[in-house]
């Protein structure tokens, strides 16, 4: 299986670093600190198909291979960890319910404006206060059938991007029986009558990415806005989660290559006992194994995104990608503020914020104890 990048996504690549470049990691101190989205970026990523990656052509997206989105991630990555993850749930979880399992009338209706970079992005909604990894038997939020419209009531918690989403795609209850069968996805517009997003989330890392808890008081929406069929939501959402978990990796390995390049540049540059530091075999080993685990890393991603792009199972790759990479992003975060001293504990300098940014990648679309337990299941049933 060869891996190489064809032209084309070679030159996506470059076009991709390029605009990062210019509008996007020079904002990541003022992001960090001010805690607000960069919207003026984000504006600019509709017309270069960046909020339309897994959108078809046909409702306004850029419809990329699997590949090339992966490839998007990591670079917006690169610039700044908090624009990259907004950006990543929204292609990955705020757009791909509606793409694979969305009504015509709804993806005409809702993915042309979500790409265009004139309006808001997506999100979904699925952590609840008593449910993380266990959504098939924690899941309380219920939508009940009322007419012709869909009741909902409930809250969830960790919701990125709910308060610059045009609508929130939510997984709830419709069946009290449970089961496997008893959840479905609803898209609810932010605008709806009683969804109430609370205050932006104080988190350590991550700051310009808004995450929140939303609350649902009989909120009423249109039997229509039902995703997919009903009872599927559980399967639905696992299935959206395999691609959620590729964009992770992709915001971790290129949150390590940023954090090595610079550890890279100050070795060179710092002089101890008459020479740089990158003389010193201690530092030589650390920008070695940076080196190979990016390496390794982005090789798994990529064969996770190739298997997806040709419609074969993925589960097992995308975990190990999501396992290995997020895990290899501590190492390399980790290191590199060990290679810069007591400067890299500094804020003023970009490897401290890269550091923070990194350590959710573990947690989020689903922990690394959870990813073990998935690769685990795949190895025993395999003959």
């Amino acid at each position: 299986m060869n891996f190489d990048l064809t032209e084309e996504q070679r030159l996506w690549r470059r076009t991709v670093h390029d605009f990062v470049v210019k509008e996007v990691e020079p904002k990541a101190r003022e992001v960090d600190v001010t805690y607000e989205f960069n919207w003026d970026a984000t504006r600019k990523m509709g017309p270069l198909g960046l909020l339309g990656l897994n959108i078809p052509e046909e409702y306004g997206g850029a419809g990329v291979d699997a590949v090339s989105a992966a490839i998007a991630i990591e670079e917006i990555a690169w610039g700044c960890g908090s624009t990259a993850l907004a950006i990543a749930a929204h292609n990955g979880l705020g757009t791909t319910p509606l793409v694979l399992f969305g009504s015509e009338e709804l993806k005409q209706k809702w993915l042309p404006l979500v790409a265009s970079g004139r309006h808001k992005l997506g999100a979904l909604a699925l952590t609840e206060p008593g449910a993380g990894s266990d959504l098939q038997g924690g899941v309380a939020t219920k939508a009940v059938k009322d007419g012709n419209e869909w009741v909902i009531n409930g809250e969830k918690m960790w919701c990125t991007n709910a308060s610059i989403a045009e609508y929130i795609i939510t997984l709830v209850r419709t069946d009290p029986a449970g089961g496997s069968r008893s959840l479905s996805q609803i898209l609810v517009p932010t605008n709806t009558h009683g969804l109430k997003i609370g205050p932006a989330e104080k988190k350590m890392g991550l700051h310009g990415s808004p995450t929140h808890a939303v609350t649902y008081d009989n909120v009423r929406v249109p039997l229509g806005n039902l995703i997919g069929e009903e009872g599927k939501g559980l399967q639905q959402t696992l299935a959206t989660l395999d691609g959620g978990r590729i964009g992770i990796g992709a915001i971790s390995i290129g949150l390590a290559q940023a954090a090595f390049e610079h550890a890279v540049k100050y070795a060179r540059e710092r002089k101890a006992f008459g020479k740089p530091i990158a003389h010193q075999q201690a530092i030589q080993w650390m920008l070695a194994d940076a080196a190979t685990e990016i390496e390794a890393a982005r090789t798994l991603l990529y064969k996770a995104a190739w298997l997806k792009e040709q419609h074969r199972p993925y589960n097992k790759e995308a975990a190990m990608a999501k396992l290995f990479a997020t895990e290899m992003a501590e190492r390399v975060c980790r290191n590199a503020i060990q290679v810069h001293g007591g400067y890299g504990y500094s804020s003023m300098l970009p490897v401290e914020r890269i550091y923070r940014d990194a350590r959710l990648m573990t947690i989020g679309e689903g922990t690394s104890e959870i990813q073990r337990l998935v690769i685990a299941r795949h190895v025993l049933l395999e003959e």
